[in-house]
């Protein structure tokens, strides 16, 4: 069965980085859309950022575009989230999630994937 398993949380210096992978099994990586979602206590999930099984085209949530930056790795079945200039306001649990191709699909609508792993804590500090 697929399994996605997010890695690379942790805790951090506001305007400090970190790297999120998602490392899928029992799927081929590059036959899926991957997304990165976030929850914070209190909220409900939030598009982050999502990339096409091609790596052609990219999708970021406005909060974090130019810092936040969403790639794959086809050959090791593993999707990244680099995370620069960390805010407070990211911290929350993030998910990797993975999307059956459709053409009637929205990179950022989380009903729309068909895959998630369990979450990794990003927590940066003021």
């Amino acid at each position: 069965q697929v399994q996605l398993v997010e890695s690379g949380g942790g805790l951090v210096q506001a305007g400090g980085s970190l790297r999120l992978s998602c490392v899928v099994s029992g799927r081929a990586v590059s036959t899926l859309r991957m997304g990165w979602f976030r929850q914070a206590p209190g909220n409900e999930r939030q598009f982050v950022a999502a990339i096409t099984w091609s790596g052609g085209s990219t999708n970021y949530l406005d909060s974090v575009e130019g810092r936040f930056t969403i790639s794959r790795d086809n050959a090791k079945n593993t999707v990244f989230l680099q995370m620069n200039s960390l805010k407070p306001e990211d911290t929350a649990v993030y998910y990797c999630a993975g999307q059956i191709p459709r053409f009637t699909d929205s990179p950022s609508r989380d009903t729309d994937y068909n895959y998630w792993g369990q979450g990794t804590q990003v927590t940066v500090s003021s």
